[in-house]
């Protein structure tokens, strides 16, 4: 299997925390050397090994800030 290339261009803020140590975060990534997207899984401490995630555009990360600030919580 290939190597994911990627780097975190910046990182925006921790979610939460597993139980095994690792955190769910949203940051910026830039995904084989392309225009970061705004992104959201959990990493390791030293952010070289990651799960499964979701990847957002500018459009999308602002439809689902709009969408949860219409939400009662």
């Amino acid at each position: 299997m290939a190597e994911v290339k990627y780097e975190i261009t910046e990182k925006l803020g921790v979610l939460g925390e597993t139980g095994n140590g690792w955190t769910k975060e949203l940051n910026l990534v830039s995904w084989s050397e392309r225009e970061p997207v705004y992104d959201i899984r959990t990493w390791n401490e030293a952010h070289d090994r990651m799960g499964k995630g979701i990847t957002l555009s500018l459009d999308e990360i602002k439809s689902l800030k709009d969408l949860l600030n219409s939400l009662e919580i």
